[in-house]
């Protein structure tokens, strides 16, 4: 695909009321496919409050099928739209099995398939291996074939082919390297990041500086665009001083450039991105072409020192 595109990032807060989550995003992504979007991302878990702040087994009850009641609002309004749609959810794929994913919905309302969070962090506030089993296979569906590089995928969508990843799969240059060379365009990012209170005066400005900056090198590396959308806003938790999500979602171009960025409110972000930007950068930095592929057997290993 060699027309440009253009994608919206919708940077927001999430209450406590799934369907009025629901319905409040559908009117953000009204309004970014108003201003041109043809592309929409939403944030990691974007109908929930992030509930991983602790471990509640009836939190497992936030969760649903794909498809499913949410999925299925996004794919008529999609459709309505003509617009992509990369809607992350808390997914029920069968009794005990619950996923950190992302449905991809194709601009005439077609359910392209689901990625799944590849990895799951476990940090105070952030308990995600008690609620998600990782990714370990691209889940297909309107007739398209399953399984393609273990788990990672790219989307050939009406307007530009997409990779998606979700947030802490961010950090790591395996999955962006990967996504890239199936064909990806742009790496989404839906996220939810933020601080804990009692450490941001010291260490805020600096975790943020890494996030963006990890990113941005992802975009560097493999040529490509790279857009990241994380909530806002402070979410309670009892017995804890709670997280406050710090937004500050980007698109950066292959070059690591930022084209667009938001601060701590919300925001609608909106960018026009080019393919033939990939392909100038591409030809005069020539990372993929110099890889030595003969020498990376070791990667597979978790650890090769003493």
């Amino acid at each position: 695909m060699s027309t440009p595109f253009t994608i919206g990032l919708i940077q927001d807060h999430a209450t406590a009321d799934a369907g009025a989550n629901v319905a409040r995003t559908a009117g953000l992504v009204r309004e970014a496919a108003r201003r041109g979007a043809q592309i929409v991302c939403l944030k990691e878990l974007f109908s929930t409050t992030y509930f991983c702040k602790t471990q509640v087994g009836d939190r497992f009850d936030l969760a649903e099928p794909i498809p499913g009641p949410t999925t299925t609002v996004m794919r008529a309004l999609a459709a309505e739209l003509a617009v992509v749609i990369i809607v992350p959810i808390f997914e029920r794929q069968a009794a005990g099995v619950y996923r950190n994913s992302a449905a991809v919905i194709d601009a005439d309302g077609t359910l392209l398939g689901v990625y799944r969070k590849m990895h799951i962090p476990d940090d105070p506030l952030f308990n995600e291996k008690y609620y998600f089993t990782p990714g370990d296979g691209h889940v297909a569906y309107d007739g398209e074939r399953p399984g393609e590089a273990n788990g990672f995928k790219v989307w050939k969508t009406r307007y530009a082919d997409i990779g998606v990843l979700i947030c802490w799969d961010q950090w790591y240059p395996e999955a962006a390297r990967i996504t890239s060379l199936l064909g990806a365009q742009v790496l989404f990012y839906p996220t939810a990041i933020g601080w804990h209170p009692a450490e941001k005066d010291a260490w805020g400005a600096a975790q943020v500086d890494a996030w963006r900056i990890s990113q941005r090198a992802h975009a560097i590396a493999n040529g490509v665009y790279v857009a990241s959308v994380n909530r806002i806003g402070h979410e309670d938790e009892p017995g804890t001083d709670g997280i406050e999500f710090f937004g500050h979602s980007f698109i950066a171009d292959p070059f690591g450039r930022y084209v667009v960025e938001a601060g701590q409110s919300e925001d609608i972000l909106i960018a026009r991105c080019d393919p033939a930007l990939v392909e100038t950068v591409r030809r005069n930095w020539p990372f993929l072409r110099d890889r030595r592929v003969d020498a990376y057997g070791a990667i597979l290993n978790r650890y090769l020192g003493t």
